[in-house]
């Protein structure tokens, strides 16, 4: 039977180097389920494999956006599906590999098709906005979607306001827009998940922004100011770069931000998957457990 491996985790925890080597042994192609790494601009910032990592396995949905088009996870879902079907003609087995939880639930389960916002609707929300502030819009979205606030940015007001016109616009939750009942799927999936240590997993998290600043990243980012407004550049490592280009912060207090925003998000993205009791929590790095339990799985 055609099997999809999911292996998930928080940003910074060792993904990308683990789906390689999982993906090496199985002789088989990563879908990536990052919904930050599909834009072509940004690079340092969403910390993209490497040219070596991309030509180590064959990758999928990596760079193929542009940051000014609107791309979302019912899109994703019928990207990475197409994908899954051609990989399964000549493989038993493929990855998906990436932190995006709603991207992974997507692909895992289904989600139906993202509602065009009436125009009077999105006017109300920024109203909002522009009258009550971001904690009116966090308040908001709390109420009509907690499982989603959980996860979403809620520094960024963008995102803030565009999960509320959806939940309003669709009648239900964003983060379950998805059937009754999940959908059938024509493969097997083994959910996997990397962690570590709280300590660890922000030391490595900062040693990681440091290395991007290193890299590169305020170059990176000032390069994207043209596009500062598209909702895919709302996003740390970007948004703070922004505020200090701006003269509303200094740049090693943007830098300390980015570390601590990027510290919040994968504690979200962690609580994400602990939802999901299918998933099988392993450290990092070791694939001889990894693989001895995809294949006890595939037996």
């Amino acid at each position: 039977m055609k099997t999809l491996v999911v292996i998930a985790g928080p940003t910074g925890v060792g993904k990308t180097k683990t789906g390689i080597r999982i993906a090496q042994h199985f002789k088989t192609e990563i879908i990536s389920a990052d919904s930050r790494q599909i834009f072509i601009e940004t690079n340092i910032g969403t910390a993209v494999p490497t040219h070596e990592e991309l030509s180590q396995v064959p990758h999928h949905l990596i760079q193929t956006r542009h940051v000014w088009d609107y791309y979302n996870a019912w899109m994703f879902e019928q990207d990475a599906l197409a994908i899954a079907d051609e990989i399964f003609k000549t493989h038993d087995v493929a990855l998906l590999v990436g932190g995006s939880g709603l991207y992974i639930d997507a692909v895992c389960s289904g989600i139906d098709e993202i509602p065009d916002i009436e125009p009077e609707l999105r006017a109300k929300v920024n109203e909002q906005y522009l009258n009550e502030g971001i904690e009116s819009l966090r308040q908001t979205l709390k109420f009509l979607d907690p499982d989603y606030y959980e996860i979403v940015d809620i520094q960024n007001p963008v995102r803030l306001k565009r999960a509320i016109e959806i939940c309003i616009q669709a009648g239900k939750p964003y983060s379950q827009l998805r059937k009754e009942q999940s959908r059938e799927r024509p493969f097997r999936i083994i959910k996997l998940a990397l962690n570590l240590p709280r300590e660890e997993l922000y030391e490595r998290i900062n040693r990681r922004v440091d290395e991007m600043v290193a890299a590169g990243l305020e170059d990176e980012v000032r390069s994207l100011i043209p596009q500062k407004e598209c909702m895919a550049l709302k996003t740390v490592g970007y948004r703070e770069f922004f505020d200090y280009f701006d003269n509303l912060t200094s740049k090693e207090e943007a830098i300390e931000k980015i570390k601590q925003n990027t510290r919040k998000y994968a504690k979200k993205q962690i609580s994400w998957l602990k939802r999901d009791a299918s998933v099988q929590w392993f450290p990092p790095f070791d694939e001889e457990k990894i693989i001895g339990y995809i294949e006890e799985k595939l037996t």
